[in-house]
């Protein structure tokens, strides 16, 4: 774009900005400029098509992903402005004075194109009103977007963080200084580097006000970077460089994230994850409070390592895990649990950090520094012992540890911060074993035991509901069998603590005559940890084994802790990940046989007319419709289960006759679960087939349904959806201009403060969900969807309809709502649809909604690999409800 507008506004003779400059072709450039004209403000600025496009950002930018700030899109700049700092003369456009807060090198989405293709690609998604890019700067780094604000005006974008390993709640416009000149705005505009009339070259600073000759106009971030990076850092002058703070006695501390598995890399190192209590030392002029992560007292509890910590005699706060060791040198969960006096083992205070040191804050240096720190501070003990750092293959690391029967092992960033509050993605936790805290619900006790108890019946949080995860009957002895016992006894109820109440008498193929069990309620105020092999599907842990109670944290805060994808967490060119695979589940069916006869879920269910071809021209058959739902099973029956379906039946494929099936009466196997309803047409009883499970699924699909259709709401609680659910139903309209409608939805949601998930139709539209968490009526959810598409139509009147008679729509795109009632259907996640190309209802990540997408993207070829690496990314919606009434009130208060 030409710079006309920008010269427009500006006289070379008055003004010190730059006019001209010429990229290199070879890298791509940013620049945040904090400029305090008539307002302050940050001025982010993209190098694109040889300028600078622009963008003005009132609040500065953010390294939260839940902040989203306006950001509004200015003229073009020239390509050195990027450079430039120093004083605009009042009475000019843009009067006052500039900084350069950040700047760096940035990337599109795709950067493996060249620095041209990526160019070209930018400037598209900045048409679309999207743009997704990596950051490179001193400051701001990762990935963040800029997405046009449909409805605010023209220029009205948003720019937001997304989440990676750089997104942190901490305020990154607290670093207020220049990254070229270290001033800060009020000493640039004392002494400022470009004022017009002047040559260009730099002035040297003026003492500011405040300042004395003998101290440096720099900041104390400023000089702490600089002392840090001294080949040679002392440590007294980076103690000295540190921020002051007062002593204190309570915080947070940093926690870790789950990663399915280890990696190689130079930027990280590696500590043992030790299997005990997490503590933090307060220490300070002869006085130590020794706390759990949620506040507790662990002065008597663990009196040896408190009286050791006191003789220390040291100021300082310090971060570890108490473990007790063995005699192989080896954390003993269980023992640490049993712990009472010296006698019972050695107690250890494992430290790996330290926050704060003799009246410095130490928390903003990075790891390394703080580590180097603590090995000279911290006195010879052992009962105090620092936790050893290991600068090695991650991979090789965890090897070792699974021999030696460890839990596992830590990844930690070596330049990363201290954040307090936070479950960061600068460390890390690689488990060598799978373990999981849960909350104890019960007890059974079997008719033929001798024991105080035969199993616990655990359970983990999802929002307020308590979730049944198994039984376990192992790993305790009598004398903790009698102590556990003492602590049951005050919480003894007669009322289930579970959402669901778990049947303790079922049988299994395992066990078909299984010892009858009595149970004993207990409120779920108690927690211990457990070590498994794997969840099944239905969330019930295998072969769950007691490792010993928990005292350290409450019972309300325990959730099914899941491994999250290194490769996603760990962007790094130095990378090696571990080549350990799940394994792809296989097909079901046999590639030759017409009919077969399979056991699912105890079940003989036989598979006819495998041959018959579904889709003509892909020439795919009933058999590849069944092996897709076999092997998508564990994704698909989460949408499934425990919701009547609406079956429609293809016999013939996609291209033959078709009929809905909703009465099973029976029509259905014994083992089928139904429910009875009076249809409202003709005051019949019928009975719909219920989702339960794979054998479930795989009738349905041998019946010829290909598209699976659930209700919104279980039957649990029939009159309450569990999600709310905007269609977008094109007519005439453009695929481009459903993904805009879609867009402007999400910015409407996400003013309300709204969660929402998209997911692809499998046929022309996109849906959208806002969980609900089946808190709210159908009435109800429908009034807030008809709220919601209004808006969505006043900002879109030409593309858009809300009239349910088709005519009235003018070919206009239907917004509709009406999905929102009772017995009302739709395609579920990873539904197949009987359309050409068998293509799939497949959930979306946000930043995919946009230009380029298509229906065919997604088809029962290819689902399986794309959810394999995707994972389930829908599941949300399945989980804690808006709060209806806060959402409408934060909406009417954005109105204002």
């Amino acid at each position: 774009m030409a710079l006309e507008q920008y010269r427009n506004k500006r006289s070379e003779h008055k003004t010190p900005e730059p006019f001209g400059g010429k990229p290199s072709g070879k890298e791509l450039k940013f620049v945040v400029q904090k400029h305090h004209a008539s307002h302050l403000h940050y001025d982010f600025r993209l190098e694109m098509d040889g300028v600078l496009k622009s963008w003005a950002v009132p609040k500065g930018p953010s390294l939260d992903p839940k902040v989203k700030r306006l950001a509004m899109m200015v003229e073009d700049h020239p390509y050195d402005y990027r450079n430039f700092e120093g004083s605009i003369p009042k009475g000019q456009y843009g009067g006052g004075t500039v900084i350069v807060w950040d700047e760096g090198t940035y990337e599109h989405d795709d950067a493996s194109e060249s620095v041209k293709k990526q160019e070209k690609s930018l400037l598209a998604d900045l048409k679309s009103g999207k743009l997704k890019f990596r950051l490179n700067g001193h400051k701001l780094k990762g990935e963040f977007a800029l997405v046009k604000a449909y409805g605010r005006g023209e220029d009205s974008w948003l720019l937001m963080k997304l989440n990676d390993e750089f997104a942190t709640a901490e305020d990154i416009t607290l670093m207020d200084e220049s990254v070229i000149s270290n001033k800060t705005i009020d000493e640039m505009a004392e002494a400022p580097d470009k004022i017009y009339g002047q040559k260009s070259e730099k002035k040297k600073p003026a003492i500011s006000k405040k300042a004395t000759p003998k101290k440096s106009a720099k900041t104390k971030n400023a000089q702490i970077a600089e002392v840090i990076e001294e080949p040679t850092a002392d440590i007294s002058k980076i103690l000295k460089a540190a921020p002051q703070q007062k002593f204190y006695t309570s915080v947070e501390p940093m926690l870790a994230t789950l990663v399915d598995q280890p990696f190689d890399s130079d930027e990280w190192i590696y500590e043992v994850k030790w299997d005990g209590y997490r503590a933090v030392a307060f220490m300070n002029e002869g006085e130590v409070e020794m706390k759990s992560r949620n506040d507790k007292s662990f002065n008597e509890k663990f009196y040896p390592i408190y009286d050791e910590l006191k003789k220390m005699n040291i100021n300082a706060i310090l971060d570890g895990e108490v473990v007790v060791l063995g005699t192989e040198g080896k954390a003993n969960f269980g023992a640490l649990q049993n712990w009472r006096s010296e006698s019972d083992g050695d107690l250890v205070f494992y430290v790996f950090d330290l926050l704060w040191y003799e009246g410095k804050d130490l928390k903003s240096l990075p790891l390394t520094t703080r580590k180097q720190i603590l090995d000279e501070i911290l006195p010879k003990s052992e009962t105090v012992m620092k936790s050893e750092v290991f600068e090695t293959s991650g991979i090789e690391f965890l090897e070792a540890a699974k021999k030696m029967d460890l839990e596992g092992i830590m990844a930690k960033r070596k330049d990363s911060r201290y954040h307090i509050k936070n479950r960061t993605k600068d460390w890390l936790k690689i488990k060598a074993n799978k373990r999981q805290e849960v909350v104890i619900g019960g007890y059974t006790l079997n008719d033929d035991s001798r024991k105080l108890f035969s199993s616990l019946l655990v359970g983990v949080y999802e929002g307020t509901k308590l979730v049944y995860t198994g039984k376990v009957g192992t790993g305790f002895n009598a004398k903790c069998q009698r102590e556990m016992m003492d602590m049951f006894a005050p919480l003894v109820t007669d009322k289930p603590p579970f959402d669901k109440e778990p049947d303790v008498n079922k049988p299994s193929r395992f066990r078909p005559d299984p010892p009858h069990a009595t149970v004993t309620w207990l409120k779920p105020k108690l927690l211990c940890e457990v070590s498994f092999t794997e969840l099944t599907t239905d969330g019930i842990m295998r072969h769950p084994s007691f490792q010993g109670m928990r005292t350290d944290k409450s019972a309300k805060t325990v959730t099914l802790e899941t491994e999250q994808p290194v490769a996603e967490i760990v962007k790094d060119d130095t990378m090696i990940i571990s080549t350990r695979k799940k394994a792809d589940r296989k097909t079901l069916l046999n590639p030759k046989d017409k009919s077969q006869v399979k056991k699912v879920n105890g079940h003989e269910l036989k598979f006819t007319n495998l041959d018959k071809i579904f889709w003509p021209d892909e020439k795919l058959t009933k058999r590849d419709l069944i092996n897709y739902y076999y092997q998508v099973a564990p994704y698909i029956l989460p949408y499934l289960k425990g919701r009547p379906q609406s079956m429609n039946r293809y016999p013939d494929g996609i291209e033959g006759e078709s009929f809905y099936f909703k009465d099973v009466t029976g029509k259905a196997p014994d083992w089928a679960e139904t429910l009875g309803y009076v249809s409202e047409s003709d005051g019949r009883e019928r009975r719909y087939l219920v989702g339960k499970d794979e054998a479930t699924l795989l009738f349905m699909a041998n019946l010829g349904c290909i598209e699976m259709n659930p209700w919104n709401s279980t039957i649990k609680k029939p009159d309450h959806p569990t999600f709310c659910i905007i269609d977008l139903d094109p007519d005439e309209n453009t695929f481009d201009q459903v993904i805009e409608t879609a867009q402007v939805t999400k910015q409407l949601l996400d003013s309300m403060g709204a969660p929402s998930y998209c997911k692809t139709s499998g046929s022309t539209g996109l849906h959208i969900y806002i969980p609900l968490g089946n808190k709210y009526t159908y009435e109800q959810s429908k009034e807030f969807a008809r709220a919601l598409v209004t808006l969505v139509h006043q900002e879109l009147p030409e593309i858009t309809s809300i009239e349910r008679i088709i005519k009235k729509r003018k070919g206009k795109m239907y917004l509709d709502f009406l999905q929102n009632r009772p017995h009302a259907t739709i395609a579920a996640a990873y539904s197949v649809r009987p359309k050409p190309g068998a293509t799939v209802s497949m959930p979306l990540h946000w930043d995919e909604v946009k230009k380029g997408l298509k229906m065919k993207d997604f088809t029962m070829q290819n689902a399986l690999e794309r959810i394999k690496s995707e994972g389930d990314i829908f599941k949300p919606v399945l989980g804690k409800g808006i709060d209806l009434e806060k959402v409408l009130r934060k909406f009417e208060e954005s109105r204002k």
